[in-house]
């Protein structure tokens, strides 16, 4: 019998949790929240996360680290970015580098500018590069718990490990595809938000379709370009965990990026924003790492830096939107 820990009671690490679950999987899931706890425990719903959605009976909430961690053949870890470093410190005690730990976190970190399989190899001891995957792809929470068919991408450098995870969480419904660029997937799923951002903002201003695509288009040109120069393969960006968790996050009614973005053009801040949000929108941590990181590696980002300005320098959407369209034109041969 196969036994999983998650860490990260929200609403996809409640999801990924339900999704093995009813695999027949004993699943003990890490929740930091009381109330979440208390919830999911009582009443077998994360009406805070994941309202609406019953829960499996095999999944049994904890609030140990030692629990969640203990006599597990993997961990799936999925907190917001910003924690992810602390909490992987506090849980590293408990497990060792030969249990596998997948992560589902998108995001960058804002000091260290490092990825979130870059932040474990700085924190666990021992060689991680074997026992490491990510998750990642085009997958809203609420409807992989309806079942609804869903494609993902599982990114890992031990190809046996890909594809025993594979199988273990390829259902009827949902889909998964491997390889074995990890820093590629990373990047893909951090920086779509940002770009998600963006075209929140955009449909928020009433610009169209036209622009939407634009903005798509040259933020998928400006995450590959980062990306490369980072070491990952191109095609990467060309799939699930690029161009298609980019269409979903920049498109979806449930993202809460976008949201973020059609907030500020409405002209509210992303201070006030975060304020009256239960669930995290990555986008906007991710963006001060993004304009960071392309400074670093020497990469020309400008959505990218037209969001770090609206939301961190107080700039205008509709000032950043003309500067973008009025930039000194290029004749590009690549991206």
């Amino acid at each position: 019998m196969v036994k999983i820990g998650v860490v990260g009671g929200g609403s996809w690490g409640t999801t990924i949790a339900n999704h093995m679950a009813l695999k027949g999987i004993n699943v003990d899931l890490w929740v930091r929240e009381e109330d979440v706890y208390s919830q999911i425990k009582e009443k077998r719903i994360n009406e805070t996360f994941l309202p609406g959605v019953t829960l499996s009976k095999a999944i049994r909430p904890v609030q140990s680290f030692k629990e969640v961690s203990r006599e597990k053949d993997f961990l799936f870890i999925v907190v917001p970015s910003h924690f992810f470093r602390t909490i992987l410190t506090e849980l590293s005690p408990f497990f060792s580098s030969a249990t596998p730990l997948i992560v589902g976190t998108k995001g960058i970190e804002n000091e260290t500018l490092m990825t979130m399989s870059q932040v474990v190899a700085s924190v666990v001891p021992g060689d991680w590069g074997d026992t490491f995957a990510c998750l990642s792809g085009p997958s809203f929470a609420r409807e992989v718990c309806h079942k609804h068919p869903t494609a993902v991408t599982l990114a890992s450098r031990n190809k046996e490990l890909s594809i025993y995870l594979q199988e273990l969480f390829s259902t009827d419904y949902f889909r998964v595809y491997t390889t074995q660029d990890v820093i590629g997937v990373e990047l893909g799923g951090a920086l779509k938000n940002v770009i998600a951002i963006a075209a929140g903002i955009s449909d928020g201003l009433g610009f169209g379709f036209n622009a939407r695509a634009a903005l798509l288009t040259r933020g998928l040109a400006e995450i590959t370009r980062l990306g490369v120069s980072m070491g990952a393969q191109p095609l990467t960006f060309a799939g699930l965990a690029g161009i298609g968790d980019l269409i979903l996050t920049c498109t979806g009614d449930l993202s809460r990026n976008r949201m973020v973005g059609l907030k500020i053009a409405e002209g509210i801040s992303a201070k006030e924003i975060v304020s009256g949000m239960k669930m995290v929108a990555e986008g906007i941590k991710t963006s001060l790492s993004a304009y960071n990181l392309a400074k670093k590696m020497g990469v020309e980002m400008p959505i990218i830096t037209e969001v770090y300005n609206v939301i961190y320098k107080g700039k205008e959407p509709r000032k950043a939107v003309k500067d973008l369209m009025t930039r000194e034109l290029k004749v590009e041969l690549t991206l």
